[in-house]
């Protein structure tokens, strides 16, 4: 999407104008406008779709899937197994990633965690080692 046009669906001066006059003139123009601003960035994905790339082959697949529980069978039995067997290899695969996020994210918590707690004894090193000032702070009246 051109994100330099002067109209694009983001909160620009522009749209917050004509969404405005557009409630203003006739409130439907001024919520379509609206809608534009919050969802067109999804209007893109949504042409092409409508347009036929893939409407009913995404709605065949889709249903296969949550009905069928997999994939259809291709009548090559063969060719069935080594799908079945790269599709759970791949699947492996996520877990295994996935599973190494995980470390990684503990890790990085854990880092940070030490480092709050070391600029935390920093500080508190810091505070106890200065002098304390206990010198009165009265305000005096200059007039007197």
């Amino acid at each position: 999407m051109n994100t330099t046009a002067l109209i694009r669906p983001a909160w620009t001066p522009a749209t917050i104008a004509l969404m405005v006059v557009g409630f203003v003139v006739f409130w439907p123009l001024g919520l379509a406008m609206l809608g534009y601003i919050l969802w067109g960035d999804r209007l893109d994905g949504f042409k092409r779709m409508m347009n036929g790339e893939g409407w009913f082959k995404n709605c065949a697949a889709k249903r296969s899937r949550h009905f069928g529980g997999g994939f259809n069978s291709t009548g090559n039995v063969a060719f069935d197994d080594w799908r079945s067997a790269e599709l759970n290899r791949l699947e492996e695969e996520r877990r295994k990633l996935d599973e190494a996020r995980d470390e990684f994210d503990a890790y990085v918590r854990e880092l940070r965690r030490a480092k709050d707690q070391d600029e935390f004894d920093r500080f508190m090193n810091n505070r106890n080692t200065r002098p304390q000032t206990t010198g009165s702070t009265e305000i005096r009246d200059p007039g007197v």
